[in-house]
């Protein structure tokens, strides 16, 4: 039987005060994409006062080299007064003739997020605390791994862990399929590849595009691939950094969501530049996971714009 300790107990209080707090104001969010033209703001803020709306927050970009316009706009959900269907078809039928590409999403429907691991725990366990004190508005149902060495995190946090092992090459493709089966019996909406040291399909990462979040110990784009660190030490770099970024097909190349710094010496060693990587790693991930859960990422190609 699950023993609750004082920590969680602690973790616990935190977690219900600050979803009371986050409680008060529920939401809708729209993601919108198209050919920059005069009259965007105008034309978009105009329809949804005539559905009745408050804006509660509004941002945009224009990206003059692509002729492109970015807006995130955010309504008071109290605000509804029809069904959620009819306000997508109205603004499906308002946005045809601009050429809106668009996502909308409600505040009161938590994503789904699985979390696939291997054997370092750093960013598992910094998910794990921030999701425990609210900071990431989410539902995590599993925790998949080819190694069983999480485990014992995963039943701290009370948590269905998945050991689906690989003992040779040839066992890829069905760990695979497993992992995927496990993911659609859970209506997973993001997978967070939090340290997992497997190279996923071509398939795979195209099935879910925009979906999986990765953490890589490097810089991006130099060092790419295994061994970062030793990497980094053998060229002798004066700085060390992570990124957060959506796994594509191609190895640690898909759009980048956040990346962070620090600087280091000739003196450090190998493992040391790892054990600093590792704080980067959890604070990048974590900051990319929030802004996507958030709603504040547009993809653009291979690169991505991300809204405060």
């Amino acid at each position: 039987m699950y023993k609750q300790n004082k920590a969680t107990t602690n973790l616990r209080h935190i977690a219900e005060w600050n979803s009371m707090d986050q409680s008060q104001m529920e939401s809708i969010v729209f993601l919108i994409q198209c050919p920059d033209q005069k009259g965007l703001v105008s034309q978009v803020s105009t329809f949804f006062y005539r559905k009745g709306f408050n804006i509660l927050n509004c941002q945009e970009h224009v990206d003059v080299s692509q002729d492109q316009y970015f807006m995130r706009i955010e309504l008071d959900m109290s605000d509804l007064n029809t069904s959620r269907k009819d306000l997508e078809a109205d603004f499906q039928s308002f946005g045809d003739p601009l050429k809106l590409n668009w996502s909308v999403y409600y505040t009161n429907q938590l994503a789904r997020v699985a979390l696939l691991v291997t054997k370092a725990p750093h960013c598992l366990y910094d998910i794990l605390v921030r999701h425990e004190q609210n900071e990431l508005n989410c539902e995590i149902p599993l925790i998949v791994s080819n190694h069983p060495y999480l485990e014992s995190i995963a039943d701290k946090f009370r948590i269905p862990f998945y050991c689906l092992p690989i003992k040779s090459k040839e066992e890829r493709h069905e760990q695979e399929q497993q992992v995927i089966q496990l993911l659609e019996q859970n209506h997973i909406d993001l997978i967070v590849l939090a340290r997992y040291m497997q190279i996923l399909s071509e398939n795979f990462t195209a099935a879910y595009f925009g979906k999986i979040i990765n953490i890589h110990h490097a810089f991006l784009p130099a060092f790419k691939g295994a061994n970062p660190y030793k990497s980094a030490y053998e060229r002798g770099v004066k700085m060390i950094g992570a990124t957060a970024h959506y796994a594509s097909a191609e190895l640690d190349a898909g759009p980048i969501i956040e990346q962070d710094v620090e600087r280091v010496t000739h003196k450090n060693t190998p493992r040391e530049l790892s054990q600093m990587g590792a704080d980067i790693e959890r604070i990048v991930l974590a900051r990319a996971v929030k802004a996507h859960l958030e709603h504040r990422v547009i993809i653009n190609g291979n690169r991505t714009v991300i809204f405060k």
